[in-house]
């Protein structure tokens, strides 16, 4: 008797999950396609897969989620509107006390703010955590944070020597068992492997999947599981330009512009790390 009512709560638990998932997916298929985000972030749904990705890294809507470097906010116009009620997103932009920076980095945060204050029916709570590595490089108190994402940052964290300190940052700011989430795009980096010139560095934005789950594990955290969610096998990866070959970018313009839409959004890997 005993083991039968322990199956069949075991059986409501399940359920209960499950069902509790499906509202947040639902959420996050509603801000996806929501009027708030601009004709073009909505279409590119088709090559960022959001509904898949954020599910397969674990999001619930009671969850106080960072996403690091959120540029222009296309993840962040997801995430906000799903945890403005029952929890809470933190965009971790350029800390603007930071002298010397590249110009867009101080008027990337203004519009982010600015965007922030203007909108509380889409971002509600959202807060700003200042984040410029290395000189401004915590991302909130120690075991504060229940999932940290990252998309399309690392590249450029390796290239400047400091993938180490933000991957620790992201390390200490989480919860023991919490998630830490990375979307890159993958392939070779001639640069990294020592066999390139440094136009290679500045250029190419893929980097090897061994390279950042190597950079991940190194301050600690566990791969949990792997995703091809946002592969593209169409993606050669030999382009020009690098990544921003490809659109949305499409840096050559109207050279070869058929061939790049044709190819689509880079090949990109999808990682999903748990801190012990």
């Amino acid at each position: 008797m005993l083991l039968g009512l322990a199956a069949c709560s075991n059986q409501i638990t399940g359920s209960d999950a499950a069902g509790k998932a499906a509202l947040v997916d639902a959420k996050i298929a509603a801000a996806a396609n929501g009027d708030h985000r601009s004709e073009k972030n909505r279409a590119r749904n088709a090559y960022r897969h959001p509904v898949q990705t954020l599910a397969f890294f674990g999001l619930r809507d009671d969850m106080t989620v960072i996403e690091i470097s959120p540029g222009g906010l296309w993840y962040s116009e997801i995430l906000a509107p799903v945890l403005k009620d029952n929890g809470q997103f933190i965009a971790a932009g350029y800390d603007v006390a930071v002298p010397g920076q590249p110009a867009y980095r101080y008027k990337q945060t203004e519009a982010m703010l600015q965007r922030f204050a203007n909108e509380p029916e889409h971002f509600g709570n959202a807060r700003v955590v200042p984040f410029s590595p290395p000189l401004s490089g915590s991302l909130g108190l120690d075991a504060s944070a229940d999932m940290v994402l990252t998309f399309r940052n690392s590249h450029g964290w390796m290239r400047d020597g400091i993938a180490g300190q933000v991957y620790r940052a992201a390390f200490d700011v989480l919860k023991p068992g919490g998630v830490f989430g990375v979307v890159q795009h993958r392939g070779e980096n001639r640069w990294l492997a020592n066999t390139g010139s440094d136009s290679d560095r500045k250029i190419s934005g893929y980097l090897p999947q061994s390279a950042v789950i190597a950079a991940a594990e190194s301050v600690g955290f566990v791969l949990e599981a792997t995703s091809e969610i946002n592969a593209n096998p169409k993606d050669s990866k030999d382009h020009p330009s690098g990544v921003w070959t490809l659109p949305p970018s499409l840096r050559l313009k109207e050279v070869d512009k058929e061939k790049y839409l044709a190819i689509g959004e880079s090949d990109r890997m999808t990682l999903r790390f748990r801190k012990p």
